[in-house]
């Protein structure tokens, strides 16, 4: 009865990591794809590119900046999306819709809000007094790695929200109501009581944030394609431009193998404190 699920993650995991494995070890270029191995020789001169080093550092304030604020308004989100009250299915629609849009299109669409002529963004500022003139959004290392937090954490907070809420639902109505008797008000019952109780739940929303947002290229490469002079290139982005648009295979998955030990080291410190929440 497994076997489909089996044969289907070999063929789309398995496989391509295995050979990410062996081009990360080869010569292999896009206009010579015969092997030759070289050892370490990819990691050695990937090592030594100051732009692979850049590329790291953006990728980890990248993650740890989104997954803070996707599960900080994952939680916000979880709370409206279960409160009772009129026209409750339409809110959950708007909040879901960043999620069920593509990446791809929805991302082109913030790059025409962002833009440094006629961004929409930049006339409600205008009209509120905040800005005098119009900001190249995409065009400065800060605000484009400020802008591409902001479309990663707008497109991935529904989904922390949907998990958060599954964890706020299985609370015992009892003990909401006890707190409440005994008088404690919205935000002792929060913290006291609702946080404690969904922590392992909002670790497994932070766990697929930073999942997603560690593999990511799409947004930084749709949004600004790693500019200004590097600012928002991350390792995903940086393997595709080093060995697809470089044509060097190798090094490009030398790059994207690095991915690997990161995010496997990042997984487990994650899983083990949601085992310690739970054992609580």
């Amino acid at each position: 009865m497994l076997l489909p699920s089996v044969v289907y993650i070999i063929a789309l995991v398995g496989v391509p990591f295995l050979l990410a494995i062996a081009f990360a070890f080869s010569d292999v270029t896009t206009g010579d794809p015969s092997f030759d191995f070289v050892g370490f020789g990819n990691f050695a001169e990937v090592f030594d590119d100051g732009v692979f080093w850049r590329s790291l550092r953006n990728t980890l304030f990248f993650t740890l900046v989104s997954m803070v604020l996707i599960v900080v308004f994952g939680k916000i989100l979880a709370n409206i999306l279960v409160a009772d009250f009129h026209g409750k299915w339409f809110v959950r629609f708007l909040v879901l819709l960043p999620w069920t849009t593509p990446v791809a299109l929805s991302t082109v669409s913030w790059l025409w809000f962002l833009d440094s002529i006629f961004s929409p963004v930049d006339w409600v500022l205008r009209n509120l007094g905040l800005i005098d003139a119009n900001v190249v959004w995409l065009g400065r290392p800060g605000t484009a790695m400020a802008s591409v937090i902001a479309v990663q954490v707008w497109r991935l907070t529904p989904l922390a929200a949907v998990i958060v809420m599954a964890g706020l639902v299985a609370i015992p109505r009892d003990i909401n109501e006890a707190a409440r008797i005994d008088g404690a008000g919205f935000w002792r019952r929060m913290f006291e009581v609702t946080i404690p109780l969904t922590l392992p739940v909002i670790a497994v929303a932070g766990l697929f944030g930073a999942i997603m947002t560690f593999t990511d290229m799409t947004v930084p490469y749709v949004l600004t394609r790693g500019g200004p002079t590097h600012a928002t290139d991350v390792l995903a982005s940086w393997a595709y431009f080093r060995g697809i648009e470089g044509g060097d295979v190798g090094q490009g998955a030398a790059i994207a193998l690095f991915l690997f030990p990161l995010l496997f080291a990042g997984a487990i410190a994650i899983l083990r404190a949601v085992r310690r929440l739970e054992a609580r």
